[in-house]
């Protein structure tokens, strides 16, 4: 059990967190026809694309109220209106993700009011879902804006599995913040190796896997669509990927009786035989041939690779759900971790098999990697890595200066090598400076 720390200082000085805004945006990239509304100053929305611009190097479509001085005294409801009503006649979103930022939040706008009051102006909106979720970034993190947005998605849009024909193979599958465009494709084409078909929410491989579209569009051309949001209420079984996708994987139960299991990770060994004997309980098939003989290669990798490992000590700056699912990988390969810093609460982080876990910023994280092997962050800790000596792993997000991250796939047997692979190389390479140098 981790003793958990939170670091007292009232300045980030060099901040590892990005804003609940962010990921509230990120997770609604992943339905198809969207458009992200940011409710607030355009400073905000400039910042949030600007960071996923970087990360995913692609065209990001984001859109805001464009709040004012004078507009955030008066209140804020005209611009939201203006702002909507402008997103359908230019772009005709088939779905608005409504984001507040911490102006918003900080002033107490009233974001179901508002939109129910100008639904009730404007009846020709009312084919039109418009997800609110309130995203404050004074508080929280990526992650938590990112499980509140698939919330609010899951809460808004499904219908009653009444009024649908039951689908005894579809599951839904809820991502967390911690899957890769790469990680969900790989995860979908799992689930229908087993014969099910899979509803992700939000569908992040098929929005910012960095494809050509045959036709530039303002918005998002592909991910989940409107049609599999509402059969979501018929699924049979929804698997969580991520403890933070919890609450939403609980108000599917609630409202349809949907039963479900979270998956705090999808990355080593028996993490994915247990994730695989589950789909083979829900679908009544055997485990396809060739994830088997993946099995296999996976358990070859692990023993032949492991003297590289054992006894390394590893750093880690990472969101909650990403940092458990590393750990345990680091663990079953005979890693001791040297020191953890995350950026929000949850409920994973006294649990972790590791001696404390610090809420902090990457100021923390400089002052506690010192006398490790290697650093696993976002880019954002390129500085700290060439100032203490050490090479750096880049995970999370922002990763803004390594081509081809977001196609990278980590999870699964396949996956769980490629990162093996890749954490021996670094390792192979630090010996190698050594033995020069020595």
């Amino acid at each position: 059990m981790a003793i958990l720390s939170i670091t007292s200082t009232s300045v980030a000085v060099n901040p590892l967190k990005q804003s609940q805004t962010l990921g509230a945006a990120l997770a609604f990239l992943g339905l198809k026809g969207m458009m992200p509304l940011l409710h607030g100053s355009i400073g905000c929305t400039a910042l949030a694309k600007v960071v996923l611009a970087r990360h995913f190097r692609c065209s990001i479509p984001l859109s805001t109220t464009a709040m004012t001085e004078v507009a955030t005294v008066l209140g804020g409801e005209e611009n939201v209106e203006k702002a909507i009503l402008t997103l359908v006649q230019k772009c005709k979103p088939e779905i608005i993700g409504l984001c507040t930022t911490g102006l918003m939040e900080t002033r107490g706008d009233d974001m179901g009011r508002f939109v129910k009051e100008i639904r009730h102006r404007h009846p020709e909106l009312d084919y039109l879902p418009i997800v609110v979720v309130s995203t404050p970034d004074f508080k929280g993190a990526l992650q938590d804006g990112f499980a509140a947005a698939v919330e609010s998605i899951v809460k808004e849009i499904p219908q009653k599995s009444d009024d649908l024909d039951a689908c005894p193979r579809q599951i839904t599958i809820l991502a967390s913040s911690a899957f890769t465009p790469g990680d969900i494709q790989k995860i979908k084409e799992i689930v229908t190796n087993f014969g099910l078909i899979p509803v992700v929410v939000p569908d992040l491989s098929g929005s910012l896997n960095g494809h050509i579209e045959d036709s530039s569009t303002a918005i998002t051309a592909n991910g989940t669509n409107e049609a599999q949001l509402r059969s979501i209420g018929s699924s049979a079984f929804t698997l969580a990927l991520g403890e933070s996708m919890r609450s939403a994987a609980q108000i599917l139960e609630k409202n349809f009786s949907i039963p479900y299991e979270v998956f705090g990770e999808l990355t080593g060994l028996s993490a994915t035989d247990k994730f695989m004997q589950a789909l083979a309980d829900i679908s009544g098939n055997s485990v396809p041939e060739k994830y088997r003989h993946q099995r296999s290669l996976l358990q070859n990798a692990m023993l032949d690779n492991h003297f590289l490992f054992g006894c390394k000590r590893v750093s880690l700056a990472l969101e909650p759900d990403l940092l458990w699912s590393t750990v345990h990988f680091l663990q079953s390969m005979g890693v001791h971790i040297h020191a953890a810093v995350t950026t929000t609460r949850s409920p994973l982080l006294e649990k972790l098999p590791i001696v404390s876990v610090t809420i902090g910023d990457l100021e923390d994280f400089e002052l506690l990697a010192p006398g490790s092997d290697l650093l696993i962050a976002n880019s954002h800790a390129d500085a700290i890595a060439q100032r203490l000596g050490i090479p750096l792993y880049r995970l999370g997000i922002p990763i803004f200066d390594r081509l081809d991250h977001n196609h990278f796939t980590l999870v699964g047997y396949r996956g769980t090598m490629q990162l093996l692979f890749d954490i021996g190389n670094l390792f192979l390479e630090q010996e190698a400076l050594r033995k020069v140098r020595s």
